[in-house]
């Protein structure tokens, strides 16, 4: 049985897929909410096959019990949305991140940007970065060649990059091998901050607005990022230690300096470890 089952083939207006996982690549869960607002309005044309592509163990299914009595089941899943725009149709792929077959599903991935068109895909993810909560979020961008990425965002970091991959990047490189745009955009969440960070949400969704050059659901990020701003601000006036460190991160910040292969590194791995994640990152 195929990993990727297309419930509704379309026909689709020139699809601009893009692709968000529940997954390590989701700091501040900033990708998964910005596509779950992309893709909140559309319609559900195909899905991944859960019992294939999850280990329940680490991924749960969500029971419910109402007075005793249990009531339903939520099970992880990847699915397709389609939500059409003016020009163009976007096709979401949202979910947790799958926990096997990785290689399959990438060679389905291709099979299906190939069947239906799909000439450009765009993965959204979000990493820990020691950049400040005052300043706009910072934003890596990714392209499978010269001249893809849109606005005021460029490729980088420069040199080479070693970190554990995520299900998200290897699908990203399988569309990239075959020919095929493939555009990142990575939010650079403030690696002090724990929880929700909507100010990336906004920033991923700014860049799929360009791509798509019509504007998309923001729901009330802003004001969510605002609150949580205001919260931030009073956690660091109370605390000498915290308003320095900020302090120098905004000088950091000031000077436009992208950050460099190592600073990411060191704040990947540092995430990984508190999240007890995968290890083992190189940088040249």
């Amino acid at each position: 049985m195929s990993l990727l089952r297309i419930d509704d083939p379309g026909p689709w207006r020139d699809p601009l897929v893009v692709v968000a996982f529940d997954a390590w690549v989701d700091a501040g869960s900033a990708s998964i909410a910005a596509a779950e607002l992309l893709g909140g309005p559309g319609r559900i044309v195909g899905r991944v096959d859960g019992d294939a592509c999850y280990d329940y163990r680490s991924r749960r299914p969500t029971l419910e019990i109402v007075d005793g009595r249990p009531q339903a089941l939520t099970w992880p899943e990847v699915v397709l949305r389609l939500v059409p725009g003016r020009e163009r149709d976007l096709l979401v792929v949202s979910g947790a991140e799958p926990d096997y077959r990785w290689r399959e599903l990438a060679g389905e991935v291709v099979r299906f940007a190939r069947t239906y068109g799909i000439r450009e895909w765009l993965s959204l993810g979000a990493i820990p970065a020691a950049v400040p909560h005052t300043r706009p979020v910072p934003v890596l961008g990714t392209e499978s060649s010269p001249g893809l990425l849109r606005g005021p965002i460029r490729p980088g970091p420069d040199g080479t990059l070693r970190v554990p991959s995520a299900c998200l990047s290897v699908l990203d490189h399988a569309i990239a091998e075959a020919g095929l745009d493939a555009v990142g955009y990575f939010a650079q969440v403030p690696h002090y901050v724990s929880g929700p960070y909507p100010a990336a949400s906004l920033a991923l969704l700014d860049a799929v607005a360009r791509h798509l050059g019509e504007p998309v659901p923001r729901g009330d990020l802003a004001e969510q990022a605002e609150e949580l701003r205001r919260r931030l601000d009073a956690a660091t006036t109370v605390d000498e230690t915290t308003r320095t460190y900020v302090d120098r991160l905004e000088a950091t910040s000031d000077e436009e300096r992208l950050a460099s292969g190592g600073d990411l590194i060191a704040e990947i791995e540092r995430f990984l470890r508190e999240q007890g994640g995968p290890g083992g990152s190189e940088t040249d």
